[in-house]
């Protein structure tokens, strides 16, 4: 269980988490209070813009504490292997899109490094632990060939993978190395009758170009709400980067339409509410406004919330699963809306 903050220690991990707020309220904490806010930083997946933000503070603002100076030690020792790993996982993933190009199959690499690259200004704030590629369903059997020529090891049942379109690779020579191999970023079955994210959906809302802010903000809204279930805050952090990187009346409207297409207007109607309400993002939540509630809707938004965020593994971590498995019932069995092709 992480150490419990108050709610303006809440507040400062908010301002933590957030790339573009400014850093300066950080150098007039007590010891104790970073050392919280720096393990909920690290669950969360927003450490390394914390220690960042902390860098950019100065060493003689901060509390001269034994124990802090130590943590930020070894966190600081951790961000540099995390950083290293991602740039590892970048070549390996470089290596592999190069040898499917060379087989002709058509691919894309979604997420942690076109977030990192397309969305932060500073790429190190955003480390990835994985690979993850995308490529057409009937693409699969021969992506799959590729992967294990590239020297990886399949490492979940086949039989299951099939079922989740979701194929996890491990390097035969270093098992900290991971691809995930998509047909479809939707992996739950039960949700994919009403919404699908796939290589053709990706696209068609790409119109002709590539990694559009409103294709990255539509994976970023699967992501959050269709794969992990809002499990920590990097992943709405994700979600405000996608917001920022709209910059036009007609990137939201591709977005919108986006949404439609694929199904995901619960989804986005959620994932912006919350995102919105968390970091004062009014441009959030006027989008998230913009999808006509149903009764699926709404009671998405009151389940949650972002004391439901927050609070994954404090003392009201139980309310917090409760909440997020109820909202994961609701994806499952709300209607598809109508959508004319």
């Amino acid at each position: 269980m992480l150490p419990p903050l108050s709610p303006a220690e809440e507040k400062l991990l908010l301002e933590f988490a957030d790339p573009e707020a400014p850093s300066e309220r950080g150098g007039a904490l007590s010891a104790s209070s970073l050392i919280a806010l720096l393990a909920n930083a690290e669950f969360h997946g927003v450490l390394p813009i914390m220690l960042r933000k902390l860098r950019e503070i100065g060493e003689a603002d901060l509390p001269n504490d034994a124990a802090l100076r130590q943590q930020l030690s070894g966190l600081r020792d951790q961000a540099t292997l995390a950083t290293g790993q991602s740039m590892l996982l970048q070549y390996h993933g470089d290596r592999i899109m190069k040898a499917l190009a060379a087989k002709g199959v058509a691919a894309r690499i979604v997420k942690g490094p076109v977030f990192a690259g397309k969305l932060y200004r500073h790429a190190a704030d955003r480390p990835f632990t994985d690979i993850d590629i995308l490529v057409d369903p009937a693409s699969i059997g021969e992506a799959n060939n590729v992967i294990a020529e590239c020297g990886f090891k399949l490492a979940s049942g086949e039989a299951e993978s099939h079922e989740l379109q979701e194929f996890k690779w491990l390097e035969k020579e270093n098992s900290s190395l991971l691809i995930e191999l998509h047909g479809n970023l939707v992996h739950d079955t039960g949700m994919r009758r009403r919404l699908s994210l796939g290589f053709r959906e990706l696209q068609i809302i790409d119109g002709g170009g590539a990694d559009t802010p409103a294709s990255l903000l539509t994976i970023a809204i699967v992501h959050a709400a269709g794969g992990h279930k809002f499990h920590r805050l990097q992943l709405c952090i994700d979600v405000l980067q996608g917001v920022r990187a709209l910059q036009s009346p007609e990137a939201e409207a591709r977005l919108l339409e986006a949404a439609r297409m694929t199904g995901i207007e619960l989804e986005l109607a959620t994932v912006l509410n919350v995102t919105g309400r968390l970091f004062d993002e009014p441009r959030a939540i006027a989008l998230a406004n913009r999808i006509k509630p149903d009764l699926s809707i709404r009671l998405a938004k009151w389940l949650i919330t972002g004391n439901v965020l927050l609070r994954v593994n404090s003392r009201d971590k139980m309310r917090s699963r409760l909440s997020r498995d109820a909202f994961r019932w609701v994806q499952r069995l709300a209607r598809p809306r109508p959508y004319p092709a």
